[in-house]
């Protein structure tokens, strides 16, 4: 346990670095949106890591595993450029913002997150296909907590809507 421990921590670490999503001034959108692409794939191999050390797969369970997690994090990842985009166009209107803009942008964020439980449930059962029901929900719960990690690595970086 204590391993992800250390991992998440070093997981959520990374994820500090969100702050930059906040950066101000033309010259630098270029600059943010590499450096969060950059960090999303680094995210993504320590996630792989992280997952890894903490699965105890056997060598068939591996085989059988690894592809199905391919896949989801394929989709996940889709999800995820979805929030950034959402996080990037809170934070281009976070001066000027709306009634109407702040009312999408929360029915959206709150649309992400209805998508990210069907996801996890469409891939229970796959998972469980895999590997045992055991290790399926260890694998949902090591997910769901580096995403709850993460989730509030980002929150950190943003502030709250100014009433």
């Amino acid at each position: 346990m204590k391993k992800a421990v250390v991992a998440a921590l070093l997981f959520g670490s990374m994820v500090c670095n969100t702050g930059v999503l906040l950066a101000e001034g033309p010259t630098k959108e270029a600059a943010v949106e590499q450096e969060i692409k950059l960090l999303r794939q680094d995210l993504r191999a320590e996630k792989k890591k992280i997952v890894a050390a903490n699965m105890q797969l056997t060598e068939a369970e591996a085989v059988k595993f690894w592809p199905v997690y391919d896949a989801y994090t394929l989709e996940t990842t889709k999800l995820n450029d979805t929030l950034q985009g959402l996080v990037e166009e809170y934070a281009k209107n976070y001066d000027r913002m709306t009634d109407e803009k702040i009312k999408s942008l929360t029915k959206r964020t709150l649309e992400m997150d209805e998508a990210v439980t069907k996801l996890r449930m469409k891939y229970v059962p796959l998972f469980t296909k895999a590997v045992s029901a055991k290790k399926a929900a260890r694998f949902m719960q090591i997910d769901r907590r580096l995403g709850l990690l993460m989730n509030v690595q980002v929150a950190s970086a943003i502030p709250l809507v100014q009433p």
